[in-house]
């Protein structure tokens, strides 16, 4: 999620055929169970064969993934492919309903995997249990006709954009963050891409994560949902997509605006795919430290202090034989889930934009921590950067420290 950008104007989005064409004859239990769809004279039987015909695959089986999947599988989409690489664990539960407590550290491929064939059976799901990254696909979007993506990263998403611009396939796009939520639908042959939208990625760690800034967890329901209808619409051919337009969502005024995307004519052609972490402002995947994200790398191993070794330093402080500061970067609502003894709370954009600095002594040795590291590695940053020298932060945050010294704390 990133701020809004306003678009030119745009004409109206043209009306587009059917993705899909009409597959096998719905069998008698098929027809009971769509019947709903099928008395529906713009779906009707010849809808509901596109559908059972359709090829979709889902990027990330969380949040939007997870209604998404479900709400796909109900309206009968014949194969649904899922690409993830994570597990399920408690603060899921908030909002991905796909996944249930008894499914907590399983794959959530194969608990999304699960549940749609609880829902129904007619489904074929394949599993992809990787990182989409752009070695891998072209050769995963090459087998579907549509792609749905709720990732939440610039990253993937670029990516995403990238690779279905080259395979001239459409894709429906969803973000959320806290209240707010944003859809629409990109097909580089027919209209514009996410690039024309937002032609930049915004600055590495000027945008919270839902793990970094928190998700309204019915707000998944409300974005995933919407992603559902614009994707059973470019299916059967019915109504008019969000192509050319981005559809806003206010989940405290329950409100929905939009507003209009122009193909850039002055944009360089998409032509092959790049590396898109540095794309985004992230060293390459692989260089940071377990847990800590990617900016921790750009500081290095020498600036970072495992969970342990803090603990050994906090008892050391508490006997008065080593004198330093503990600051916690995260924001007040995350402090108050769970925080390390003796922490003082300075957020990080208060030392991004100097704000904090005179609260921050430049005498006494600072040590930085938030959730997994990737905000303390910016406020590192930004402190030497202010002239501070003896700071270091801890490598994987609050996550290693409950890991590995306070397992009885709470994680979110």
């Amino acid at each position: 999620m990133v701020p809004i950008l306003r678009a030119p104007a745009a004409a109206s989005a043209p009306t587009l055929p059917p993705l899909v064409e009409p597959g096998a004859e719905l069998s008698r239990e098929e027809v009971e169970r769509y019947s709903r769809h099928l008395i529906i004279p713009q779906i009707g039987i010849d809808g509901q064969r596109r559908l059972k015909n359709a090829r979709v695959l889902v990027i990330g089986a969380g949040g939007l993934g997870s209604p998404a999947l479900l709400y796909l599988a109900a309206a009968g989409v014949g194969t649904l492919g899922i690409v993830d690489d994570d597990v399920v664990d408690l603060s899921n539960l908030q909002r991905q309903v796909v996944h249930s407590v008894a499914d907590i550290g399983r794959s959530k491929l194969e608990s999304a995997r699960d549940s749609i064939a609880a829902l129904n059976p007619h489904v074929n799901v394949v599993l992809h249990p990787v990182r989409l990254d752009a070695g891998n696909a072209m050769g995963i979007f090459a087998d579907y006709d549509l792609i749905l993506d709720g990732a939440d990263n610039f990253a993937t998403r670029y990516l995403v954009n990238d690779a279905a611009a080259l395979q001239g396939k459409p894709y429906v796009w969803g973000s959320i963050l806290r209240f707010d939520g944003q859809v629409s639908v990109f097909w580089e042959k027919h209209g514009p891409t996410y690039r024309d939208l937002y032609p930049e990625p915004p600055a590495a760690g000027t945008v919270p994560s839902c793990a970094e800034g928190g998700v309204f967890g019915m707000l998944c329901a409300a974005v995933g949902s919407m992603m559902v209808i614009e994707a059973v619409k470019l299916i059967t051919g019915v109504g008019q997509t969000l192509l050319g337009r981005l559809s806003i969502f206010d989940a405290l005024a329950s409100s929905w605006r939009e507003i209009r995307i122009s193909k850039d004519p002055a944009a360089e052609p998409i032509t092959d795919l790049v590396d898109y972490e540095i794309f985004c402002g992230l060293p390459p995947a692989g260089l940071s430290a377990p847990g800590a994200g990617a900016a921790t790398s750009a500081v290095g191993r020498a600036q970072e202090i495992t969970a342990v070794e803090l603990s050994g330093r906090l008892a050391a402080r508490d006997a008065g034989s080593e004198n330093f500061e503990l600051i916690d970067v995260r924001e007040p609502g995350e402090y108050a889930i769970v925080s390390i003894p003796g922490a003082r709370l300075v957020p990080l954009a208060g030392i991004q934009t100097g704000s904090a600095l005179a609260t921050l002594p430049r005498d006494v040795p600072l040590v930085l921590h938030c959730k997994a590291g990737t905000r303390s590695a910016q406020a590192l940053a930004s402190l030497k950067a202010a002239g501070y020298n003896d700071v270091v932060h801890l490598r994987g945050g609050i996550l290693s420290w409950v890991r590995d010294v306070e397992p009885e704390k709470p994680v979110y």
